[in-house]
């Protein structure tokens, strides 16, 4: 299919309520944003634009999360590898981020959302980290959903940085070898906090890709995993809707047998 014959972004049709109780809801969310360059290409575009489209599902997505009452929602937005793409997407993003921080922050206080980061301030431009903190400050007392931007983020950075703090502890004679535990381990991790974050429950990625990209290993062990063909740009309400349908369709056993199965 050429870039001409490629169909616009379809309008948004309002979702079906989503009928399940609470006890079958995701405490936390994660997703994986993908597919927003593809969603550009295909329509002759340049890539940035792709990206200008994803913000705007990030509103939708993240207003429906605070409106469900979910505990948390992360959504993997610029990762450590992602300073490899050219400098002129990259100057993109960061421009994008900054725009959407100061545009979103009043849609975030009026879903009583509080907004976070999880991943490395350095390396961010000054702009970007004064708007982040900016955002932070003016959420911290919001109890609704949690948002966590996985921004300058990446898995094995995060757990090396804990590696390092506990090793700091062991050094300075704080902590010993043998009471070094999991816990000890998530205790060291971003999403320890504050405010902490429990494991993701569902795992959302966009645009078919069939990995994990890098992304909260340590804390999706136990995650179920929905992967969709739908861009990022064109993921709606609905779309969200049926990723938590067919979490609350599956029975998690945590690696323990189901009794109703044995």
């Amino acid at each position: 299919m050429t870039p001409a014959t490629v169909p616009s972004l379809p309008v948004k049709q309002p979702a079906p309520a989503l009928d399940l109780p609470d006890d079958r809801l995701p405490r936390h969310i994660a997703i994986i944003m993908d597919g927003n360059g593809r969603w550009a290409v295909r329509r002759g575009k340049p890539r940035i634009t792709g990206h200008h489209a994803g913000a705007k599902t990030v509103r939708d997505i993240v207003t429906e999360c605070a409106k469900l009452r979910l505990r948390a929602l992360t959504l993997f937005s610029f990762s450590i590898e992602n300073w490899k793409r050219p400098a002129s997407e990259v100057e993109g993003l960061m421009s994008l981020y900054l725009e959407y921080l100061g545009k979103e922050r009043q849609t975030l206080l009026d879903h009583d959302v509080r907004f976070i980061q999880l991943g490395r301030r350095e390396g961010l431009p000054p702009g970007v980290l004064r708007a982040m903190d900016e955002t932070i400050d003016a959420t911290a007392h919001c109890r609704g959903l949690t948002l966590a931007l996985a921004l300058n983020y990446g898995s094995r950075t995060e757990i090396t940085d804990a590696m390092r703090a506990i090793a700091a502890k062991v050094k300075s004679g704080d902590l010993t070898p043998a009471q070094i535990t999991e816990q000890t381990v998530a205790d060291h991790l971003y999403t320890a906090g504050p405010p902490a974050l429990p494991d993701p429950d569902l795992l959302i990625r966009t645009a078919g890709e069939m990995r994990v990209s890098n992304y909260l290993l340590w804390q999706i062990s136990y995650a179920e995993i929905h992967v969709t063909d739908t861009f990022w740009p064109e993921f709606t309400v609905s779309d969200l809707h049926a990723a938590i349908r067919d979490y609350a369709g599956r029975h998690r056993r945590f690696g323990a047998v189901d009794a109703t199965n044995s």
